[in-house]
């Protein structure tokens, strides 16, 4: 994997068939392990919800409008893979917490509850573009007080969509789960494999698979 910024070139020997727009090392991570070749590029975007913009058209233009800003750019011919992560519980749409107040609002709106997670890929070239979404219901079991105060205190909510990660500390807290696992984390693999398969773009590079 290579990164690089809006402004480089790679040094293209083109060993590599998709440009991830997203500094995200779970969505890296991910590709890595359905052995994805590619590089990131991490475009800037303005994230800000519009008005009256519902859950699921919110991530949907995003992941559109990271994967279309890196095709812009025309920094390779490969095609772009955008993708963006929102939680729903109620209507109301939690991104990524700003400090320990939202944070805790956050938690304490969850607690004990079922939300929705909505992630949206999208993929982009010079000619076509795509955009599928998963939708994951998740419920969480009481929280207490002391749990959300250590769990802030862990570094781990501060980048992710609805304040926890499922991959990590914040799977503790997940009483059920209805739908896409690597959806919750950032970028769910049915979507993300059926898209790459759209745009020919090859799966379980660099494995060593033994005969049968």
């Amino acid at each position: 994997m290579l990164t690089i910024n809006e402004t480089d070139s790679p040094d293209d020997g083109q060993n590599y068939d998709l440009v991830l727009a997203s500094g995200s090392p779970r969505r890296s991570d991910i590709l890595s392990q359905i052995g994805v070749r590619y590089i990131v590029v991490v475009p800037e975007i303005d994230e800000s919800p519009r008005v009256g913009e519902s859950g699921l058209e919110y991530v949907s233009r995003l992941a559109f409008e990271k994967a279309n800003k890196v095709c812009q750019l025309e920094i390779s011919d490969r095609p772009a893979l955008g993708a963006d992560t929102i939680l729903v519980c109620d209507g109301q749409l939690f991104g990524k917490p700003c400090d320990f107040d939202a944070f805790r609002e956050m938690i304490t709106s969850l607690s004990g509850r079922k939300h929705s997670v909505l992630s949206a890929v999208a993929m982009s070239n010079r000619s076509n573009s795509g955009v599928l979404v998963s939708e994951t219901s998740v419920t969480f079991r009481a929280i207490s007080d002391q749990e959300i105060l250590s769990y802030w205190q862990t570094g781990e909510p501060k980048d992710k969509a609805g304040g926890y990660a499922i991959q990590g500390y914040g799977s503790i807290f997940v009483k059920e789960i209805l739908g896409s696992y690597s959806g919750v984390v950032g970028l769910p693999i049915v979507e993300t494999c059926s898209l790459l398969n759209r745009f020919d773009v090859p799966i379980w590079q660099d494995l060593q698979i033994p005969p049968l």
